[in-house]
């Protein structure tokens, strides 16, 4: 078959075992059948350090000329990796970088396999966790503290002051501080309803507005005013909604539904839903990210990191059997977002195949070492390597194709 043609992507690569298959993902299931057009950036950590991390910066600008990224995952280094790797510093994380600057939110979305069931069995359809990754704890400033006065204290711009009590300690204790802003909501509220609108799913956006009367109420107003002036009328024209409720009901309601929507969450909620989502699904290695801006910028990757165990086994020439399905969705992912915005359909029912080769090779008893355990299928479960489960992805596509 002749090639697929295709506009610029911005290629991100990364580290470890993920790196050893990014590079036979595209030798094998991509550049056979697609003119691959890429704008490569290294995101490895050794590249990151021979230019202070500029090419991250780099890469992120890229994605906003393009509109479309796929990455590779990338270490984050702590001072163990600094020593290993001996770099000039700690730096931080890629991810960070290129989110702040595109100022995005984070969507997570697991893979379903017929024969790997979720832990709540009701659950039928993905659930896609929207994360506002800004502020909150993650940005919070904390003291310990002796007995004494706590007060929360805010000067404005003309030198004004305004002060509350935060408590008088009659003994030691802790205190934290943490703040967002509405800039940050309200491209985490675009985000999200462009997303919904995008994949016709229903949204959910919880928070804690009974207690939490200025913070957690200030994200539920943003949304509702956004919602109401600027979506409303396509959401009904789409055949979706848009609902908030407080976060305990929202958990209770997710427990109990199908799934098939997405709850968009405040940082730390979001954070720690999405692993317990991804878990209740079956793996991490099931699990699609995608960044999404609110100008429509986009950038997919797996949700997982480098599997640092596994690029140890493989330098000592062991045979490992690390899971490539996320990695592969990152680029279909990618793919099929460059084949919408740009009318090929040939690119975008390319991808289509190639995810539905990796999830018929899966259904076919053919898997990674890591889904065997989780495996209830009629076919008899056989755990293959790295490269023999690409090269049976890559039987299946040729099939379809």
């Amino acid at each position: 078959m002749e090639k697929i043609k295709m506009n610029t992507i911005v290629e991100m690569d990364g580290d470890e075992m993920t790196r050893i298959l990014w590079k036979m993902i595209k030798d094998e299931l991509l550049a056979p059948y697609i003119e691959l057009n890429t704008e490569y950036y290294d995101l490895g950590l050794k590249h990151r350090d021979e230019t202070d991390d500029r090419v991250s910066v780099e890469a992120a600008e890229a994605i906003k000329k393009y509109r479309v990224g796929v990455k590779c995952a990338t270490i984050t280094p702590n001072a163990q990796r600094v020593e290993e790797y001996n770099l000039k510093q700690m730096w931080k994380s890629p991810n960070g970088t290129i989110r702040a600057i595109l100022d995005g939110t984070v969507f997570r979305a697991p893979i379903l396999v017929n024969g790997i069931s979720p832990v709540v069995k009701n659950w039928k359809k993905p659930i896609t966790i929207a994360r506002h990754a800004y502020g909150d704890v993650y940005k919070a400033t904390e003291m310990r503290v002796p007995e004494g006065k706590a007060e929360l204290v805010f000067t404005d711009r003309d030198g004004k002051e305004t002060r509350e009590t935060v408590y008088d300690y009659e003994c030691p204790g802790v205190l934290q501080g943490m703040f967002n802003k509405d800039s940050s909501i309200k491209s985490f509220a675009h985000s999200c309803f462009k997303y919904a609108l995008s994949t016709k799913q229903d949204l959910w956006f919880s928070a804690k507005d009974t207690i939490s009367k200025k913070y957690d109420q200030t994200f539920k107003l943003i949304f509702q005013d956004i919602f109401e002036k600027e979506y409303k009328e396509d959401f009904e024209k789409n055949g979706i909604t848009y609902f908030y409720t407080l976060i305990d009901d929202a958990v209770a309601r997710v427990i109990r539904s199908e799934g098939g929507y997405i709850w968009a969450c405040k940082n730390y909620d979001g954070d720690v839903m999405s692993d317990m989502v991804s878990t209740a699904f079956g793996s991490l290695a099931m699990m699609t990210s995608v960044l999404v801006s609110p100008d429509g910028n986009y950038e997919y990757e797996a949700a997982h990191g480098t599997v640092t165990r596994h690029y140890y086994r493989y330098l000592k020439g062991e045979t490992t059997s690390t899971n490539p399905i996320a990695t592969v969705f990152a680029w279909t992912g990618a793919l099929k977002k460059r084949g919408e915005l740009d009318g090929n359909e040939k690119l975008t029912a390319f991808a289509e195949k190639l995810e539905k080769a990796c999830i018929d090779t899966v259904e076919s008893g053919l898997m990674t070492k890591d889904l065997v355990g989780l495996w209830e299928g009629e076919a008899k479960a056989v755990a293959l390597s790295s490269e023999e489960f690409i090269k049976a992805i890559k039987a299946q596509l040729e099939k379809a194709l």
